[in-house]
């Protein structure tokens, strides 16, 4: 089945291409269970530019994982929190995390070893 997804194109790719690249998972991380505004996450996660975190945000939005809540105040206030989607999603992406921050090591003494050889 999996060289079927090689040969065509395929929704889930599409899905899997946007959740997991890298800033995607650290914003939904970051929203998890909170609303939050700009400068927020912007300081939580630290070391994206304002211009990809902005990217981002509005991928995140077009895939309905995230709402962007404009109040019409001076200066304007931007929030954005997760959709049900969003929250669906915080699930098998915390199974991730915990499979990953189980295994890291295995992984990080595969790669020295590939390295080495």
């Amino acid at each position: 089945m999996a060289v079927k997804y090689l040969k065509e194109v395929c929704p889930i790719r599409g899905v899997l291409d946007r959740v997991g690249d890298q800033w995607s998972f650290l914003v939904l991380d970051m929203l998890g269970g909170k609303v939050m505004r700009f400068n927020e996450l912007l300081r939580a996660i630290g070391d994206i530019s304002r211009q990809m975190l902005s990217k981002t945000l509005k991928r995140l939005e077009e895939d309905g994982f995230i709402t962007r809540t404009l109040y019409p105040e001076v200066p304007p206030r931007v929030e954005y929190a997760l959709t049900d989607l969003g929250r669906s999603f915080m699930e098998p992406m915390q199974a991730l995390v915990v499979w990953a921050d189980t295994h890291h090591q295995q992984i990080r003494a595969a790669r020295r070893a590939v390295q080495a050889a």
